[in-house]
């Protein structure tokens, strides 16, 4: 199952988002058991990388997975004040800054990692590759 708790509804739906992580899933060779998805203010998510990860510093994102691949049991937390600033600040629209968090919860949760230049570098060719894909199905279904 896939879960979002206080996702901005200024875009899709919960569904489109769940059939789009599924069949990321499926892509990636993982099945979701436990997805979710929670969207929180700037402070709460400093608190957290604070408090579990001894990171005295903001973020737009937080996973904490459970299990390995092949199975997806993740909490993954996004900050809805970070994901707007990035979306500026990049020249992005929300919506994709929106997809691009989505997609990096997913990757970490599959075992991609971006400690390193060459792990950040390959981490933003496979969100930007689920990002694609999720265009894609939406164009073809309208």
């Amino acid at each position: 199952m896939i879960y979002f708790n206080n996702i901005p509804k200024d875009y899709y739906s919960d569904v489109v988002f769940s059939n789009w992580l599924e069949a990321l899933a499926i892509s990636y060779g993982v099945k979701i058991n436990n997805l979710q998805y929670n969207f929180v203010s700037e402070s709460i998510l400093l608190q957290m990388n604070q408090d579990y990860l001894k990171h005295d510093t903001h973020t737009d994102i937080i996973t904490f997975s459970y299990v390995v691949a092949p199975a997806v049991e993740a909490e993954i937390f996004i900050s809805i004040d970070r994901m707007r600033e990035n979306a500026i600040l990049h020249h992005e629209t929300i919506e994709n800054e929106m997809l691009r968090l989505l997609s990096h919860g997913f990757l970490h949760s599959i075992g991609y990692k971006d400690a390193s230049k060459e792990e950040k570098s390959l981490m933003t060719a496979e969100e930007n590759r689920c990002i694609k894909t999720f265009h894609v199905k939406q164009d073809k279904d309208v």
